[in-house]
This record gives C-alpha cells, structure tokens and sequence, in this order.
C-alpha cells in the first residue's frame, strides 16, 4: 500500500478548498430562482450590536409554487426575524415555507456525505490518483477501497486534490435563505426582505483638544462601524439609533466561519450626518450611500465643535461613601484612607449656547493638548453615556503629579450610646511652581445618615442627603488646612 509524506496543512486545505466547486444545479432538480442585485438596501444599526437589514430585489417567478435562494445574507441572521413582502403582487404572492439553510460547502462536509460512495484522491508530493468507494473521512484520514479492491488510508494534509461526482443536496457555498413562495401570477416581482442580525456594531469616538489655558476646546465626534456579519452592503442606507433598545436575548445562529483577525480602519466616508428624534430614542442618519463591508471598520464625522467653553479642576475624594446598612458603623477604623490622590477632571456643555447644540451618543472621548512644540498629546481618556443636548459633561481625566492631599482622623469619641462624634483634618499641598489651584473636597458622611457639622474651618456646601463639599484655593509651595468635626446620632 502506497502511503504518502505528509506536508505542509495549509497549503494543502487552500487547495483542497479550491477543487470542490460545482454547481448547485447539478444536484437539485427542483428550479431556482437566482436572485438578482439589490436594488436598494438600508441598514439600521442599535448601541446592542445589532442591525435591521432591509432590502428589495426583483425576482422572475412563475405562476404557482416557486423556490427562491437568496444568497446574500448575513452569517450571523437571526433567521426568526426573516420577513419577505411582495411589492409588485402583496395579496397574490406568499411565502409557504422558509428554511435557512447554513451547511456550507467544505471537505470535512463532503467527506461525510460522501461515505460508501466512490471519490477520486490525488496525492501532494508525487500526484498519484486514488479512486474507490470511500470508507471513512474522518479524524483527519481518508481511507478508500480501491478500483481494485486495495485499502488506501492518507492522511488529509498529504492531499493535493479531491474530487466529487457532484455537489451533494443540502449544502451551500454562502448562508442562504430558502423560500417556497407560491405565486398568483407570472413574471417579475419586486420583493422586500427585512431580517435582524448580529456582527454589526456602532460606537462614538470623540476627539477632543484642549486649548492650553484650559478655558476652551474643540470637539470631533465621529460615527465608527463594525461589520463582521458575514455580508457586505453596497451603497446602504445607513441609519444609527442611540439609546438602550430592550430586546429579549435571541437564539442566534451563528457559524463556525473564518473571520480576520484584526480590520484596519478605512478612510472616512465624508457626507454630513443628520440628527433628529425618534420615539425616545436619537436616530442618526449618514446623509449620502454607504458601503458597508464585510470585515471592516468605517468611520464617518458625525458632530464637531469650536471655542467650546471648558473648565478643568480638581477633586480630593477620600473619604467612604454611606452605605446604609441599617445601623450606624461604629468602628473608629472604618473608612480611614490617609494620602490619596488629587483627581483632574474637564468639564463642558453640550448646549447650543456653549457652541456644541448637539446629543452626545454613548462612546470614549480622548483628550488632548498641544505641547510648546505644537504636538498634540493625549492626556486623559475615558467615556461618556449618552448625553442630552444642554447637559453638562464631566470627565475625569487622571491624577495630578504635584498637588497632594491627605485625610487624618484626629478625633473619635462614642458620647454615649446613640451619639458619635468624629474629626478630620485634611491637608492639601501645592507643589506647583506658579500656578494656583481650586481643590474640590467632597466629604461623605459615611457612618450613620443623621448627622450635623459642629464645627469647621472653611465653608462648605451641601450637595446631598450625605455628602458636604469644599472648595479651597491652594497657592504654589502652600498647604492649606481644612479641619471640621461632625456629629452622628440614632435611635436608642
């Protein structure tokens, strides 16, 4: 028995791959109907990562019953939600049945509908021809009975070629949706598709450069698609929901298909983007035809701004959120930090008057300042929800290398059974050369929710049932002080 040197998997499957097309009509005796080009698509795209496909092609059926494959459609269908309309005869044409039909043309599919049934083998290294009956093709071995009554087992990366006498019934070269439509009438009809699919994602991407004295900003926001559907869209209608679209989790198929690594960003798509509302949600629509392909990222501008007034500050929160346990926290331990860091945080409008006049979708903004050089650098990073026009939008930014701040416990004392009294001292150092800061000291009152400030240092301001929050200047080289003593109380 000839046995043949193994060689290299790859090179072997791409060529295995490219000797098993024939024809579907080969095997199918019943007519099909081919579909023709799109002639108008729109795809809608939610934050969930799903799309609302829907497109119109013109078929040529016959009078009665008729079987129509479309072929391109997304991998990732949620064949559940497939709608198909006649435009040209809605009342007279309907659909009898519908399959979708996912058993793609590949050897492994083809050894396994080939068993007992006779096949041709031809080797990689030295291009000798096997043909007989084949008697298993599985676990990665072929192994035949010969013309000639001989057992033949090689291994399938040995394999140059393989040959079939036809494409067996059921499988496919590319997902397909299967109607039996039946028909009133002859001739061509338009027809509406509309179906739900994975593999298509939205995102906002915002760029932001901060103007150097900090006061103001300028704004890019732009739209990014992400196709990996397993279909491409030429010259789409592309429209973008934001807003949170509750929908119950569906049993998507999806299969098992080889998908690129990592897709390079193509060039922006230009064309402005218009906004408007729909039900509670903003719709956003590309203003001109996009192709949107399979495997690939898109980004289009979508929203931008200048002179934007901006404010920067920083934040010194150390201190431990309440959490309402239902009794008071009595450990003189809990909630001690010590030193911690100052925050940055930018904040901006997105109202009209600020020179924005715009709802932000959900997505990351990046920061960036120009150096003495003039070269921009990023200096913060993080994201947004989505954002109402005439909102305001705070971003925290990082921390800052020379302000430090500290938080001491200086004072505990259990006056008697239902009464707490606390003291802190916070300290908050400067160690910039020339520039003077604000510092934000936010103080939740942690232990117990009724609560009174007996005593303190500097002003404060209530922002909640819980928390009090300071606001100091600290000059370059100075510490300033802040010290204040708060009393808890609670039923006996």
């Amino acid at each position: 028995m000839r046995k043949a040197v193994p060689f290299m998997l790859v090179a072997a499957t791409l060529l295995i791959v490219g000797g098993l097309f024939v024809t579907a009509q080969e095997s199918t005796p019943e007519p099909v109907t081919e579909t023709s080009s799109s002639e108008g698509v729109a795809v809608t795209i939610y934050n969930q990562g799903t799309a609302l496909i829907r497109d119109r092609r013109t078929f040529d059926l016959a009078a009665g019953e008729n079987q129509v494959d479309f072929t391109d459609v997304a991998a990732s269908i949620d064949a559940t939600s497939v709608s198909f309309v006649s435009i040209t005869d809605p009342a007279g044409t309907y659909v009898l049945e519908q399959n979708y039909v996912f058993d793609l043309v590949n050897s492994g599919a083809l050894l396994e509908r080939y068993l007992d049934q006779r096949i041709e083998v031809t080797t990689l290294l030295d291009g000798v021809t096997y043909a007989g009956q084949l008697l298993s093709g599985r676990g990665g071995e072929i192994i035949l009975r010969t013309d000639d009554n001989e057992i033949v087992s090689l291994r399938l990366e040995t394999v140059r070629d393989l040959r079939f006498p036809d494409l067996p019934g059921g499988l496919v070269t590319r997902p397909t949706l299967r109607w039996i439509v039946e028909s009133a009438q002859s001739g061509p009809q338009q027809v509406e598709l509309t179906y739900l699919t994975g593999g298509i994602t939205w995102s906002a991407d915002y760029i932001v450069l901060l103007a150097e004295e900090n006061t103001a900003l300028d704004l890019n926001g732009w739209v990014t698609l992400s196709n990996t559907s397993g279909a491409t869209y030429e010259d789409a209608q592309v429209k973008l929901v934001a807003g949170d679209v509750n929908r119950v989790q569906p049993q998507v198929m999806e299969l098992a298909m080889d998908e690129a690594a990592a897709m390079a960003p193509s060039a922006g798509a230009g064309g402005r983007v218009e906004q408007r509302e729909f039900f509670e949600y903003q719709l956003y629509e590309i203003a001109r035809p996009v192709t949107v392909a399979d495997n690939e990222t898109k980004q289009v501008e979508f929203v931008n701004g200048a002179g934007v007034p901006a404010t920067t500050f920083f934040v010194f929160n150390a201190s431990q959120p309440f959490y309402n346990y239902g009794y008071p926290m009595i450990d003189q331990a809990y909630g001690q930090i010590g030193i911690a860091d100052v925050q940055n945080y930018l904040e901006f409008s997105t109202g009209e008057e600020n020179g924005l006049g715009a709802d932000l979708p959900a997505g990351r903004i990046r920061v960036y300042q120009e150096d003495v050089d003039g070269a921009a650098l990023l200096i913060g990073e993080n994201t947004i929800d989505h954002t109402p026009e005439g909102e305001q939008v705070m971003l925290y930014l990082g921390n800052a290398f020379d302000l430090v701040g500290e938080r001491i416990q200086t004072h505990f004392s259990l006056v008697s059974s239902n009464v707490l009294q606390e003291t802190f001292e916070i300290r908050l150092r400067n160690r910039k050369d020339d520039e003077t800061v604000e510092i934000r000291v936010p103080e939740h009152l942690f232990r117990w929710s009724n609560w009174e400030i007996l005593d303190s240092t500097h002003e404060f301001t209530q922002l909640n049932s819980n928390t009090i929050e300071f606001r100091v200047n600290v000059e370059p080289g100075a510490e300033v002080v802040i010290t204040y003593t708060v009393q808890y109380s609670w039923p006996s």
